[in-house]
């Protein structure tokens, strides 16, 4: 073990430490990965330091690189999941820039035979919701899915701030729904995101518990199952997730959003399995293919046993407050050389600790996730100095 290999980290009680890399690999990324489960990364963008002038406001983006990220999400056989939460939607990239990143990536997937791109369609550009109607919301709502569906985009129809604010009650939600649902395209994926996520979506679909909340998406779904092709949850609650596949028309896929518990609900049981479209995915992706591979060819030994490792990594990064998990996602490709700089979009590399940061790099090297050890160590030793210790 080299010198380079050893770095200083922080333990959970803010005390210096050496830690001693491990970097063993005990899997190996398939030539050509074929997949029994639909699975898309939802993937981060790469900021531009030397064109920020003010880094809470800029929209400054390294397209190269954040275009070549997704080279490597698609060379590895996933499907991209563009300008949602992970690319830090709402926190940071504006409904403008993420247009612009959605024509970039759709265009740059046609190169890539297969290749699979949805796109986040929302109402984030509505920043005042005082006077706010429902049928401003629907339009605020068309006039994203007009602009993906004008340059050959699929749809992921995003859970709204705006709605969530004005919204009466449930009738509300099945309106703004229904209405959408019946002028788009293609069948759309479904995003219930929980407020783990986003304090400002707490009660979303009109429920006073998960479970009334959950009835009525199902209504919508069922009512308009034609044009929903899946819906993604992200609550962190297994259970929740799959009493809810149980009840989803044979025709609708669940797509897992499930950073907690995502092995077991994509192995799934005896009633069916999740598929797959998750932030987790863009930090840990060699594995999750070498892992989904091994799935599909009936192996499911192989498949826990590639993924456990990274489980502890992604509960940790997903921690609460779970929002900052994009700096996390950041911090690994950092590490693994994909840009060459730790900044997020608004300054939002600071919204976690070098503690944290810490045992992500802990965690992250015991997963075998780190692709080249000289390099991840020097990367963490800077930080580290950058800190103080």
């Amino acid at each position: 073990m080299s010198v380079s290999n050893k770095v200083r980290l922080l333990d959970r009680n803010g005390q210096p430490y050496s830690y001693i890399m491990q970097g063993e690999r005990h899997w190996s990324v398939p030539a050509k990965p074929v997949f029994n489960r639909d699975v898309y990364a939802a993937a981060h963008v790469v900021a531009d330091p030397q064109r920020m002038q003010n880094p809470h406001s800029d929209m400054a983006i390294d397209w190269d690189s954040t275009l070549e990220y997704r080279h490597h999400l698609m060379s590895l056989g996933l499907g991209i999941a563009e300008a949602m939460d992970t690319a830090q939607r709402g926190m940071g990239l504006d409904w403008p820039t993420a247009l612009e990143l959605i024509k970039r990536s759709v265009e740059q997937a046609k190169a890539y035979p297969g290749a699979r791109v949805a796109s986040g369609a929302g109402t984030d550009h509505l920043t005042d919701f005082s006077q706010l109607t429902l049928q401003d919301v629907i339009a605020a709502y068309e006039q994203q899915i007009s602009a993906i569906e004008a340059c050959g985009g699929r749809i992921i129809l995003m859970a709204s701030r705006a709605l969530a604010a004005i919204a009466k009650g449930p009738e509300d939600y099945i309106t703004v729904y229904s209405t959408l649902l019946r002028q788009v395209r293609e069948p759309v994926i479904l995003h219930w995101l929980g407020d783990m996520f986003d304090p400002a979506l707490r009660g979303y679909w009109g429920g006073a518990t998960i479970h009334s909340a959950m009835e009525v998406c199902l209504a919508v779904i069922r009512e308009n199952q034609a044009k929903v092709e899946g819906i993604k949850i992200s609550l962190l609650d297994k259970d929740r997730e799959i009493e809810m596949r149980r009840q989803l028309p044979a025709s609708v896929k669940m797509y897992t959003g499930d950073d907690f518990n995502y092995p077991e609900l994509i192995a799934g049981d005896e009633q069916g399995f999740s598929h797959a479209l998750l932030g987790i995915l863009d930090g840990i992706a060699p594995a999750a293919t070498s892992a989904l591979h091994a799935l599909a060819q009936g192996d499911r030994a192989s498949f826990e046993r590639i993924l456990a490792p990274t489980v502890p990594l992604a509960r940790h990064l997903f921690s609460a407050p779970t929002q900052y998990y994009k700096a996390g996602i950041v911090f690994l490709a950092w590490l693994n050389g994909h840009q060459k700089h730790f900044t997020l979009l608004g300054g939002m590399q600071s919204a976690r600790s070098l503690t944290h940061y810490s045992e992500a790099f802990r965690l992250a090297d015991e997963a075998g996730l780190l692709n080249n050890a000289d390099v991840a160590a020097e990367r963490m030793w800077s930080l580290a100095k950058l800190h103080g210790i």
